[in-house]
């Protein structure tokens, strides 16, 4: 997922990363606003860690938010009508 997706459903994954780092303020969130220098910034300020550490758990988190995604692909892709399924492996 890239950060224009991010941004783009920024409302959707507040939550997310507020579970991830639950120090972060809805304040912060609305400042970040899914911009990625943003939340380093932010994440650098609540937690007190370096740039690298922030990138790093930025990194991480985009890795969730991939795998995430691809489990929500398979998943649509699951839900589709049985007969449409079959015609689509042919």
């Amino acid at each position: 997922m890239n950060w224009d997706q991010v941004q783009g459903n920024w409302i959707q994954l507040r939550g997310k990363v507020r579970e991830h780092w639950g120090r972060l303020t809805d304040d912060d969130l609305d400042i970040i606003a899914g911009r990625r220098d943003q939340l380093l910034g932010r994440i650098q300020e609540a937690y007190g860690c370096a740039r690298e550490e922030a990138e790093q758990q930025v990194r991480d988190f985009e890795n969730k938010l991939d795998d995430f995604a691809a489990k929500a692909r398979t998943f649509a892709g699951n839900l589709k009508p049985k007969d449409q399924r079959a015609s689509a492996a042919r």
